[in-house]
């Protein structure tokens, strides 16, 4: 079974210029049936509640191994994924699920990026592109790629768990990892110049 590793390409503290940027090497690799998720933390009620509303076709859910095993009266299981349009107005009881994930899995390209970006403030979320096909580059040793082809764009973070709070956002690009022999590193750095970038900092596994 085959993994990924992603390499930071671009970092910068304007959240349009990173959503730019991710897109700018999205489209290096789009392919017809390449999807994108996003998702992101959400520490406290009144966030649930505007995020909902925001955000009507995403769904919530809690991590949490601590959390109730039994939902309070009018509260839907959040243990389990929950439909935004379920989650009442009365969230009296929903702090012991917090903090909450809402997340939109598997989307067309393009259509749900823009307006997470805009409404997701200050959490820290990644916006992830997946089923993109890189290319092979004989003169450089390096051979096509479609099963780890993605690109992930963290907001206010700098890790893939979205558990590393940052006053900037990253673009990384995921590769295959091979057998740590430098074929990882001389793959995301070609791929960060096919977009005039560069890797600027250390990988991070799967």
């Amino acid at each position: 079974m085959s993994t990924d590793v992603a390499y930071p390409v671009f970092r910068t503290s304007d959240r349009d210029l990173a959503l730019r940027v991710a897109r700018q090497m999205v489209a290096f690799g789009a392919q017809p049936w390449s999807q994108v998720s996003v998702e992101a933390e959400v520490p406290t009620v009144s966030e649930v509640k505007r995020l909902r509303d925001a955000l009507p076709e995403s769904w919530f859910m809690c991590w949490n191994m601590d959390a109730p095993v039994v939902a309070p009266p009018g509260i839907p299981d959040l243990t389990c994924a929950a439909p935004a349009r379920e989650l009442p107005d009365d969230l009296a009881g929903a702090e012991a699920y917090l903090p909450l994930t809402v997340s939109m899995l598997d989307q067309p390209l393009g259509s749900v990026e823009d307006h997470f970006a805009a409404v997701i403030g200050p959490h820290q979320a990644g916006i992830h592109w997946s089923s993109l096909s890189w290319p092979e580059a004989p003169e450089r040793d390096l051979y096509g790629e479609e099963k780890h082809a993605e690109v992930t764009l963290l907001l206010n973070c700098d890790s893939r768990e979205l558990d590393a709070p940052a006053d900037t956002h990253l673009v990384l690009v995921h590769v295959r990892r091979c057998n740590g022999d430098g074929y990882e590193d001389r793959f995301a750095q070609w791929l960060a110049e096919r977009i005039g970038q560069k890797v600027v900092g250390p990988p991070q596994p799967t």
